[in-house]
């Protein structure tokens, strides 16, 4: 799963190089904390939070298969 966000939000920001993606692990729930460069935060949430909305349903479907849930958290 962090490979997969990675894919993506790297292809989102202009500074790929600050991307930085910690995974906490449990039993049920899986979380990842995603931390960007400042400049870039914004394209990651998106406008309403559309992007972020679709980084997350893409990870929903696709920790799906793995029958346990992913969280992803952004965070300043």
């Amino acid at each position: 799963m962090k490979d997969l966000v990675s894919y993506i939000v790297s292809a989102l920001v202009d500074n790929p190089e600050q991307i930085v993606i910690e995974e906490v692990v449990g039993n049920q729930v899986s979380v990842l904390e995603l931390k960007v460069a400042k400049e870039d935060l914004g394209k990651i949430i998106g406008k309403k939070g559309r992007t972020a909305q679709a980084v997350r349903t893409i990870l929903n479907a696709s920790s799906a298969k793995t029958k346990k849930r992913t969280i992803l958290e952004i965070v300043e």
